[in-house]
């Protein structure tokens, strides 16, 4: 395991206990951070593969071990009482995914407001079964302009993987399929909600 503590430019929450709590709860199921996070102020976090529910509680987990401040975004209906208030306190943004709003332009406004921000996204956008990932994170990271981090949930070694910053280089094609290509379906909980390239 690498070192948790956390670069200097990365927006930190939390406090000692509550990092603490984070990392005694890892242990306590066995699961493991690997990988540090660079030291960029800005950054765009992509975690994948999302096969199910337990994928967020661990993420919370791993925030909370890691005392990272992030923004995240998630489907509206999350948001209801009493669920609503603590997804806003995580960071959590809510978003309708029948009404075209343009999200993308929004989170490059708040890169572009803010002098340290930190947004997570899957780009699968559902637990289910996808062939293609949604683009909005690439485009968002372009836009920003801010570095992708690739994050793995490994469930066959229950390893957070926190991977090297990748720079987009404006080929969308080229670069999600280095970025895909990353990624194990093994890693899934549920291995046929996820494709391997």
């Amino acid at each position: 395991m690498e070192s948790l503590e956390l670069p200097a430019s990365i927006p930190a929450r939390g406090n000692r206990f509550s990092r603490g709590l984070g990392r005694m709860v890892l242990r306590a199921i066995g699961w493991k951070i690997d990988g540090v996070l660079p030291n960029f102020p800005k950054v765009v976090v992509i975690v994948a593969p999302h096969t199910s529910n337990w994928d967020f509680p661990l993420g919370v987990t791993g925030l909370f071990a890691l005392g990272v401040k992030l923004t995240f975004l998630a489907k509206h209906s999350l948001f209801k009482p009493p669920l609503g208030a603590v997804m806003r306190w995580l960071g959590g943004v809510p978003v309708k995914r029948v009404v075209r709003e343009d999200t993308v332009a929004i989170e490059i406004g708040e890169f572009q407001r803010n002098d340290r921000w930190v947004l997570a996204l899957a780009p699968e956008g559902t637990r289910k079964f996808v062939e293609n990932w949604r683009s909005g994170y690439y485009h968002v990271a372009v836009g920003a302009p801010a570095p992708i981090i690739p994050v793995g949930f490994d469930y066959s070694t229950k390893t957070i993987w926190i991977m090297e910053a990748f720079q987009p280089t404006g080929n969308f094609e080229a670069d999600e399929r280095f970025l895909r290509g990353l990624y194990r379906k093994s890693w899934a909980l549920k291995p046929g909600n996820f494709l391997e390239v």
